[in-house]
């Protein structure tokens, strides 16, 4: 029986185990960097939502030029075709079979937005292929593809990024500046928060796969489950054969930068308790949590999480607080708003919506800017993989 767990150690073969910790990219060449006249043509697979920022912001490198749009939903390829004409000019290619693309030796680099079951094998089989990999966050299912991805990206040496997105916002960037030069002093603590209020997914009925979806290829490398109608396009997240919760789905960005601005990386600990106290429905995660990760010298990280329910307190729906030792000894940072410490004076510093924007591009461009050209492995060098679901 082919497991999610025998999956992967197919597509890796060979790779060995290394401890968790991020993703490892090679070290910068300037000689390796693109020249005005060479392009960098790349496919994004997975279309419905985040690929509209990743498709605005490869666009805007004009050494970059996409090649391929992939989903595995005919409807939602045909929704994102005609906003590739009014936003970008033009509509790339279309393919429904990810792996065709990987056949393509002039497809240099792929950019995934799948459902979070299918970021590692994807990545993995990318990288086998001989092409550099963006992947959205997580970019695993669980800690154990982490080993097997940042092996793989040993092993093959292409590059590799995971889209955190807020390591490259501007206000992110300027909040850790002034962390790192001492505004509250010796930090100790991050406090991270996510607030929602979700509806109901209801409880799915089986009903026939729809017509233009290939939920064969959609569920990829996952355990075989009956279609339901509660599942595709989004709802996937909620349900542990295919997501991770809302500790991933949006933890993972105000975590991250409390880490940064911690100076930390892995945790000696974590605790978590919560539960699931809204709706009877097919939600599997709880939602509503609290998470402490603890870490060496005494530094903590809070991540509470309202994913549903009416519990929201008066702040934006999401956010990091970072304490420190100094006279003031708070600073407080949302998405796109960068707080001043707590003082009589605290004002606001809220960027425009451009401003916003530009983290995912700036962290686009510098994936693009890392890029180095290597021929491309042949398609023999790919490992044999699950057999049910890629099977020619």
């Amino acid at each position: 029986m082919t497991t999610r767990r025998s999956f992967i150690k197919k597509t890796s073969a060979g790779t060995a185990a290394v401890t968790l910790g991020g993703l490892v990219f090679p070290k910068n060449s300037y000689a390796n960097i693109l020249g005005a006249n060479d392009h960098i043509n790349c496919a994004v697979i997975g279309v419905r939502s985040r690929a509209k920022a990743h498709v605005k912001a490869i666009s805007a490198d004009p050494n970059a030029k996409i090649l391929y749009n992939c989903d595995v939903d005919d409807l939602i390829i045909e929704e994102h075709n005609t906003w590739c004409q009014k936003n970008i000019g033009y509509v790339p290619k279309v393919e429904k079979d990810f792996r065709k693309i990987l056949e393509d030796k002039d497809v240099d680099a792929v950019f995934i937005a799948t459902p979070e079951h299918w970021h590692a094998p994807m990545a993995i089989m990318a990288m086998q292929a001989g092409k550099h990999v963006y992947v959205e966050k997580p970019c695993s299912h669980n800690p154990h593809e982490n080993d097997l991805l940042v092996a793989a990206q040993k092993k093959y040496g292409k590059k590799v990024q995971m889209g955190n997105q807020q390591r490259s916002g501007r206000t992110s960037i300027m909040a850790i500046k002034d962390i790192r030069d001492g505004i509250i002093g010796d930090v100790y603590k991050g406090e991270a928060y996510y607030n929602s209020n979700r509806g109901s997914i209801g409880i799915g009925n089986k009903i026939d796969v729809p017509k233009t979806l290939d939920w064969e290829l959609w569920q990829g490398p996952a355990p075989r489950k009956d279609y339901k109608d509660n599942i595709h396009p989004y709802n996937w997240h909620w349900f542990r054969n295919w997501g991770t919760g809302e500790m991933h789905n949006n933890g993972t960005h105000e975590v991250d930068i409390c880490r940064w601005a911690l100076g930390v990386d892995l945790p000696e600990s974590v605790t978590s308790f919560g539960g699931k106290h809204t709706f009877d429905d097919d939600w599997e995660f709880v939602d509503n949590q609290q998470v402490t990760f603890k870490f060496a010298n005494d530094k903590f990280i809070t991540w509470t999480g309202h994913s549903r329910g009416i519990m929201k307190p008066e702040r934006p729906g999401r956010g990091v607080t970072m304490y420190g030792s100094g006279i003031f000894t708070s600073y407080t940072i949302f998405r796109g708003i960068r707080l001043s410490p707590n003082s009589k004076n605290r004002q606001a510093r809220r960027p425009t919506h451009k401003v916003l924007a530009d983290s995912m591009s700036i962290m686009l461009r510098t994936f693009l800017r890392e890029y180095d050209r290597i021929n491309p492995c042949t398609q023999k060098s790919m490992t044999p993989v699950y057999r049910r679901c890629f099977a020619t």
